[in-house]
């Protein structure tokens, strides 16, 4: 059972991270460092949408691209239609959120097993792909935006100041905004885990059949589960097409599919610290690959997340979290010990005397 959040050391230490960052980094480090470390917060919010549906709810999603290229679309569409992007934004959380409870109530209500969950979601991501792919003519618009099929929507508009009187933000006030927004999402799962609802989640996962049998509606949370997820992806897209300024049919791809999958697992199924530090650590790690120009860096990607994941099945936080308690166990038998041998020692000079 998931414990007290506000008895838990870990989420102080990540905010404290988070506030840190946000406070101190736009001091230190230059502006390309800081546009960059602004994508990890977007694709780490990203990451949070599905941690959370597969980690606490049990429900693997192999389409979560689906939910965040329609948050970028739905952002793209309402922005330069209406000219200002607080109303947008949040459409860009409602709409991904919508469909998924549409969506999820086919899935869950009609029973489909694990699998058929994963290739129905993979299934419709594909076909947003498909879609969005040929909508290249001019007819292909809504309003004053023009869906450009493969080509994309340019010219995006920039997210604006809440209270500014539509001013733009500019790459720093950009930068702590998105950090306010992971911390917020991090903190509102954590409360929301910890919460009655997240423990009946939890149970759900563990067992399906003994939650319905105690008198939960198993299908009921596992749709409200998927519909947070969804939304959180979809702002997630929101915040990857005004950073871009650009969104194109690859928000909907598979890379950007397995992306997510594979941050949750290298991070650690289960936890949300764990996918955030994967975020961190893969991106700047297939960043550094490309610069090299070696080979593919997915490919060279791949030859570290193979060998990473058969070593720390668990992910890296889980693993690093049991390293950390078996040197503490080890450290302490060590100092028992010693002292056990000094006692016994003790005893034996004292016999000796005598």
């Amino acid at each position: 059972m998931e414990k007290s959040v506000f008895k838990d050391p870990g989420m102080f230490v990540m905010v404290g991270i988070g506030l840190f960052i946000m406070t101190f980094m736009p001091l230190m480090l230059d502006m390309f460092a800081i546009m960059q470390i602004t994508q990890y917060v977007v694709l780490a919010v990203y990451a949070l949408s599905l941690a959370y549906i597969w980690g606490y709810g049990g429900i693997l999603s192999f389409g979560q691209s689906c939910f965040f290229g329609l948050g970028a679309y739905t952002f793209a569409v309402a922005s330069i239609n209406m000219g200002s992007t607080s109303i947008p934004f949040i459409l860009a959380i409602v709409l991904p959120s919508l469909f998924g409870v549409l969506l999820g109530y086919f899935m869950f209500y009609g029973r489909l097993s694990d699998v058929y969950l994963g290739v129905v979601t993979l299934v419709v991501t594909l076909i947003f792909w498909k879609l969005i792919n040929h909508t290249a003519g001019p007819q292909y618009a809504i309003g004053n935006a023009r869906l450009g099929g493969f080509n994309g929507i340019p010219s995006i508009p920039i997210l604006n100041m809440p209270t500014a009187n539509g001013t733009m933000m500019d790459p720093v006030q950009m930068f702590v905004t998105f950090m306010v927004i992971l911390i917020l999402v991090y903190v509102g799962l954590r409360l929301l885990i910890s919460s009655e609802f997240g423990r009946v989640t939890v149970s759900i996962r563990e067992n399906e059949v003994r939650s319905g049998l105690l008198g939960y509606d198993v299908r009921r949370h596992k749709v409200i589960v998927f519909s947070i997820g969804c939304g959180i992806a979809g702002m997630a897209g929101a915040m990857w097409a005004t950073y871009q300024t650009f969104i194109d049919p690859n928000a909907f791809s598979l890379e950007m599919s397995a992306k997510v999958l594979v941050w949750v697992m290298a991070g650690g199924v289960g936890t949300l610290a764990g996918p955030i530090l994967a975020v961190v650590i893969l991106q700047w790690i297939s960043l550094k690959l490309g610069e090299l120009n070696l080979m593919n860096n997915f490919v060279l990607l791949g030859l570290i997340l193979v060998p990473l994941v058969l070593i720390l099945p668990k992910g890296l936080l889980p693993s690093a979290k049991q390293w950390s308690l078996d040197l503490i166990t080890l450290w302490k038998r060590r100092r028992e010990d010693l002292e056990t041998e000094k006692s016994n020692r003790g005893s034996s000079s004292e016999g000796v005397q005598r």
